[in-house]
């Protein structure tokens, strides 16, 4: 239930609970050393995690990129599946827009994922119209 979970910002968390995350979401690839993940939550503009307050687990993490000044981009939304539609990732959304405005930042942006677009429109997100997401693949 959503009285359960609780989110907070934080500077530093367990590595093993936040691996297990972005093993969670499929971000994770076992050519990546899980010693760089400290490093990755302080260089982090905001980073939250989402707690189930009975069971003490973290069930969700999500995090702003950002200068400190003009914009900022939310990225690394994920919730463990058993803990899905219970309202966590909102809570983590709303955490890192309030951290960011709190700062001034209101150009806040992210790349949704297929399917996300009702979640996110719902927090206040709109599609960015003749734009598109771009990634580096490497040199030619």
């Amino acid at each position: 239930m959503i009285e359960d979970i609780s989110v907070q910002i934080v500077r530093e968390w367990d590595s093993g609970a936040l691996l297990e995350l972005y093993k969670a979401g499929g971000w994770w690839h076992k050519d990546q050393d899980p010693k760089h993940i400290p490093e990755l939550v302080r260089s982090s503009f905001a980073f939250a995690i989402a707690v189930h307050d009975p069971s003490g687990r973290t069930v969700g993490m999500g995090r702003a990129i950002s200068d400190g000044i003009s914009d900022a981009y939310l990225q690394d939304l994920v919730i463990l599946p058993e803990f899905r539609r219970l309202g966590a990732g909102k809570k983590i959304v709303e955490e890192l827009l309030r951290f960011c405005i709190s700062r001034r930042i209101t150009w806040i942006a992210l790349i949704a994922e297929p399917g996300t677009d009702d979640f996110y429109e719902h927090l206040g997100f709109i599609p960015m119209r003749d734009h598109i997401p771009m990634k580096f693949r490497g040199k030619r």
